[in-house]
């Protein structure tokens, strides 16, 4: 017999508000030489004020809602086009940088410095993910081009930018974990 665990009215809520956060961090686009958005900041939020389980639904849901159409994502961009693009594998990554953040959790426990590492590990499944994507997408639409490229376009600009998200981040769940009660 199958059975459905039922969430509360509560859990639901926190992910609705952290998909919100999502959606809001991906909205806010930092200009610099390379802009960059916040996106990684609210999955990481997302996942370390939610724990993995919350955290990977609520990160599904974003992404969900973003390929359906809705404009959760960066540029208030939505649909499966965006998704398919150059950039969609990063999208992607989120989903899988969560779940990589909940088997970590899983397995050593949610102590902030597990935390911490699994944030860098879940940093780099998004780059691997997005990097082979966009290298892919890249060369059926433009042609072929080399990793190295791919690498210091979609990456490289981006590690400064999200080393200090990692560290935003750090702090905001260390002072508001006690606070989100699930």
């Amino acid at each position: 017999m199958l059975t459905i665990k039922k969430y509360s009215i509560k859990k639901l809520s926190y992910c609705a508000i952290f998909v919100a956060l999502m959606t809001i961090c991906s909205w806010i686009t930092i200009p610099t030489a390379v802009p960059f958005t916040l996106q990684t900041l609210g999955v990481f939020l997302t996942v370390g004020l939610l724990g993995g389980k919350l955290g990977t639904i609520s990160v599904l849901v974003f992404v969900l809602l973003g390929a359906i159409g809705i404009p959760v994502f960066s540029g208030f961009s939505g649909g499966f086009g965006v998704i398919a693009g150059t950039s969609g594998g990063y999208i992607i990554g989120f989903i899988f940088s969560a779940l990589v953040m909940w088997l970590i959790e899983y397995i050593f426990g949610s102590k902030l410095t597990v935390f911490i590492i699994s944030m860098i590990i879940g940093l780099l499944v998004i780059y691997t993910f997005g990097t082979v994507w966009f290298k892919v997408v890249y060369t059926r639409q433009t042609g072929p081009v080399g990793i190295g490229a791919v690498l210091s376009w979609c990456v490289v600009p981006f590690i400064i930018p999200d080393i200090a998200k990692m560290v935003c981040a750090t702090f905001i769940i260390k002072r508001l974990k006690k606070h989100v009660l699930i």
